[in-house]
């Protein structure tokens, strides 16, 4: 149960307008990025290398050109500007560099840990969507009417789990020191893509409002983890602050569809609730800041009796802002396959430039933070790996012991009563 002191928040309305496409005054319109070691000639091929590893976009060859334009025009030219906004279009593009160890692991995640060991059941094991079923737990079908594909109704008993779950992580991530901050769903463009997604184009999944109805550019956040960053943009921070510990419970929405059996059900869908942490810290202190933060989880999955394994994610599954990232992926006996239900990640000063999050030293200097943040907690795909581990033979589900307090001291859960069955409507045509 959470007390007055655990559930205090603090509303977003610092250094963004949330409904304001112009970019304010603390974040520059062309980011203090790291040009030095960029467009320098002799780091051409590593970098050339890490964006083909990383399977990204970028081309340092043109940025090299636009740089040599630049110097020789020196704004006394009418293509300056042009060429100048090029130049940094370019620039923003590379992506982060990569930890130098991830590449000997391959082009393969490599399992660095494994927790737990497999339950083993003396009876068949049902997946989640036919105890789901069974139970009146969850709808997923027949709701065209009502929110169209990927989307679900959590219900009875397995609700009160999902807000045990939220409830079991945030109290856990207060006692360890983070701030609970209550955030934004709707953000501006610009938020979202300098901290490293990608908004535009077929294939990007971020949902963006019509202009025509909403003000322009404002976007459904994927992850809390960007208005948390955004909250801090254009910040001086103190060294003796860091590192600084957020975390933030928010809807998030992804326009992203599977048709692989594995992620079907409630594996993927288009939004879901998750408990996010975010760490700012000086960058000597990131790398072990990561260590932090996957051990937390870790431990929070051990406690749930989950089987999983950890996993360094290797080049191409970084994006463009992560340096290291470590994947948490849970046993599912029901459909005999493990599935991601954590990451964290080092983003190093990748999103703190372009963003403008700075802090200063205890000698007077001023220094780009680093920024990480590591998924506490993702409803539904956690709900999925525990209610098939905590099946018995009798049809009931089980609920981990560090559960019970938050659930009214319920032990088990059976099928739901007083809950709507799922019935088929049709529209009649006019």
């Amino acid at each position: 149960m959470l007390n007055g002191n655990l559930l205090k928040t603090i509303n977003i309305t610092k250094n963004f307008k949330l409904w304001s496409s112009t970019i304010p005054w603390k974040i520059p319109e062309y980011p203090e990025l790291n040009e030095e070691y960029l467009c320098n000639p002799c780091n051409s091929n590593a970098i050339e290398k890490n964006i083909n590893n990383r399977k990204g976009v970028g081309d340092i060859k043109l940025l090299h050109e636009l740089k040599n334009k630049l110097e020789k025009i020196n704004g006394q030219s009418h293509e300056y500007e042009s060429i100048r906004s090029q130049y940094y279009k370019e620039l923003n593009q590379i992506p982060n560099d990569t930890h130098p160890n991830i590449y000997t692991n391959g082009d393969k995640p490599k399992v660095i840990k494994v927790v737990n060991n497999k339950k083993l059941f003396p009876f068949k094991c049902e997946e989640f969507g036919e105890i789901a079923k069974k139970l009146n737990l969850v709808r997923t079908e027949q709701l065209g009417n009502v929110s169209g594909n990927r989307s679900y109704y959590i219900l009875g008993e397995l609700a009160e789990l999902e807000q045990a779950l939220i409830n079991y992580f945030v109290e856990n991530l207060i006692n360890s020191g983070y701030e609970l901050i209550s955030v934004p769903d709707i953000l501006p463009r610009y938020i979202i893509e300098r901290c490293g997604m990608n908004t535009r184009g077929e294939r990007n999944q971020v949902y963006t409002l019509d202009s025509k109805i909403h003000p322009p550019d404002m976007c459904l956040s994927g992850t809390s983890e960007m208005a948390l960053a955004g909250f801090l943009a254009g910040d001086i921070l103190s060294e003796d602050d860091l590192p600084k510990k957020l975390a933030a419970v928010s809807r998030c929405y992804r326009a992203e569809t599977s048709s692989t059996a594995e992620e079907r059900g409630i594996y993927r869908v288009h939004e879901f609730t998750k408990v996010e942490m975010f760490m700012v810290t000086t960058p000597e202190m990131s790398d072990n800041a990561l260590e932090e933060i996957r051990k937390w989880e870790e431990e929070q999955f051990k406690s749930l009796d989950l089987h999983f394994q950890v996993l360094d994610m290797p080049p191409h599954e970084l994006g463009a802002q992560a340096y290291r990232k470590y994947d948490i992926e849970a046993w599912m006996p029901g459909r005999k396959v493990y599935g991601e239900i954590s990451s964290c990640s080092n983003c190093t000063d990748y999103q703190s430039r372009r963003l403008n999050i700075k802090y200063k030293t205890k000698e007077g200097e001023t220094r780009f933070v680093h920024t990480l943040n590591g998924t506490a907690c993702a409803i539904p795909r956690l709900l999925i790996s525990l209610i098939e581990n905590e099946q018995n033979e009798k049809g009931l589900i089980h609920i981990p012991k560090v559960l019970h307090r938050y659930m009214q001291d319920k032990t088990f859960i059976g099928k739901q009563k007083g809950v709507p069955e799922l019935r088929l409507v049709k529209n009649k045509k006019k």
